[in-house]
């Protein structure tokens, strides 16, 4: 009787066991092999089992990934990489129509069976796993946010500095800060993070950095912390003697790659790569031949290319000149008699003396002209480039010299006409050059008669002592003439010296 209940108890229980242990629910995401719980393999349980997710282009605008990490609820993706299909059997599954938007993959078209793959690969994908951009218009700007208790939170702007946002860029995939006082701003809305950073800007991950108790338990409405990161820096120019000029590559698994695309999107690629570098907008885009790269397609909006479509099919790559082709040049202001001096907020120029103000830029390309700008009036003078500068000499400044100037280089490369615009140099004339002349030769004179102050000092006693000397060594001549004299009067006879002195 007792094995018997035994053994009922035991079957009951494994029956629960049995129920309380469900397998996952359709369209689950997960990531394997990964060395954090929000980096690895991407794959969907589909039809009762784990298939990986694949497909012909590596991402679709990066919105399945953006899909995913939500989905995981990590941060942001910060790197895709490629790899083999699983040989285990299991077959894989593609993301379709998805907007990036989803909170789950169940809201795209989810396709699989045998043969979907078709040769693709699977994908391994790290989000970032305790930061996050949200609401920006890229991967690499929006509201920061932090994972707290398994929710996200807002960052309070006054616990947040410039070596935390080093930090946060760089967990999230991203370049460096862009600007600390544009890129931190008030916004956003919920509950803030109760802790303050410690970051010494040099950590990979957020997670990394100290914190402290917040000093001050309030965070002020609408000062959450907004930040903009630039772009990563894994696409480049290559070839055309500046950074913003050249055949277009993109850095992928540890080397350099050409980038292709089909003729209809071989503009938008081309303003995305301006727009990620920074370098202004398209002035001309052509195919060139190539070995090895990926095919890229892009609406034209996106912020870099790892927002794009891109396949490692291959063909002709591009080659891209951006509008910002030029670098910025310098202007600074000079004079040989010494009329500039430095004021409480730009140089000041005496009324009267002659300068010179100079263009330069750095040596991209031969050649060119410099157009000196004068602000708010017509006034403008231009000179060729002359090993990358050139000089404009003014004889005698008076107050119409007085305001804001400008040198804007001009240069025709590439077939086209490219220009690029210095910063302001302010001048002030002032109303009289007297004061600054008289301290000036006051304090020459004063120079001078310090050095003849101190020569004479120093002589005087050296002469005195050479004329005591001299005079010393006179009368021990005379003394000593004398003392043979006498010697020798007495050495003589009577007679001797009384002819002596008949002859005196």
């Amino acid at each position: 009787m007792i094995p018997a209940v035994v053994l009922m108890t035991l079957l009951w229980s494994t029956d629960l066991q049995a129920q309380s242990v469900s397998p996952p629910a359709e369209y689950s995401v997960r990531l394997v092999d990964g060395t954090t719980s929000c980096s690895g393999t991407v794959e969907v349980f589909y039809r009762g089992e784990w298939s990986g997710l694949c497909n012909r282009w590596l991402w679709d605008m990066m919105r399945d990934v953006k899909v995913v990490c939500r989905e995981m609820d990590c941060g942001n993706p910060v790197a895709v990489s490629r790899g083999p299909l699983n040989e285990d059997g299991r077959g894989g599954v593609m993301m379709w129509s998805c907007s990036g938007d989803e909170f789950s993959n169940r809201w795209c078209d989810i396709k699989g069976g045998p043969g979907v793959c078709d040769g693709g690969y699977y994908h391994h994908v790290t989000c970032s796993e305790s930061v996050r951009l949200v609401d920006g218009a890229g991967l690499c700007s929006g509201r920061v946010e932090v994972k707290s208790n398994q929710s996200w939170v807002s960052v309070c702007e006054a616990d947040f500095d410039r070596q935390d946002a080093e930090v946060v860029c760089r967990d999230v995939g991203c370049g460096a800060p862009a600007a600390l006082q544009g890129g931190l701003y008030g916004g956003g809305e919920g509950q803030t993070w109760d802790k303050e950073f410690q970051c010494k800007g040099k950590e990979s991950l957020l997670l990394d950095c100290d914190t402290s108790d917040r000093e001050n338990n309030t965070c002020l409405p609408g000062n959450a912390v907004r930040l903009t990161c630039s772009e990563p820096d894994d696409v480049r120019l290559v070839g055309g003697g500046s950074r913003c000029a050249g055949g277009v590559e993109w850095y992928d698994q540890v080397e350099w790659r050409t980038v292709g695309a089909e003729d209809e999107d071989q503009r938008n690629v081309a303003a995305v790569v301006c727009r990620q570098l920074g370098c202004g907008s398209t002035v001309s885009v052509q195919p060139i031949k190539t070995t090895r790269g990926f095919l890229v397609s892009c609406y034209g909006s996106e912020s870099s290319l790892r927002e794009c479509e891109r396949s490692y099919d291959l063909l002709p790559g591009l080659t891209v000149i951006c509008s910002d082709l030029l670098v910025q040049p310098d202007i600074f202001l000079t004079d040989p008699m010494g009329g500039v001096f430095r004021g409480h907020q730009r140089p000041e120029m005496f009324r009267g003396y002659n300068f010179t103000i100079t263009c330069s830029t750095q040596p991209q390309y031969p050649g060119g002209s410099f157009l000196l700008t004068f602000t708010g009036s017509n006034r403008t003078q231009i000179q060729p480039a002359v090993n990358h500068s050139a000089a404009f000499l003014f004889p005698a400044a008076d107050d119409s010299h007085q305001g804001n100037y400008s040198c804007v280089y001009d240069n025709y490369v590439f077939s086209h006409n490219f220009s690029s615009e210095s910063e302001l140099l302010s001048l002030t004339i002032t109303a009289s050059p007297l004061p600054a002349f008289i301290i000036r030769h006051v304090v020459v004179l004063l120079i001078l008669l310090t050095t003849i102050t101190t020569s004479y000092l120093y002589y005087k006693p050296t002469r005195r002592q050479k004329r005591v000397n001299r005079v010393s060594s006179m009368d021990l001549y005379v003394n000593a003439m004398e003392m043979v004299s006498l010697s020798s009067r007495a050495e003589a006879g009577p007679g001797e010296e009384r002819a002596a002195q008949g002859t005196e």
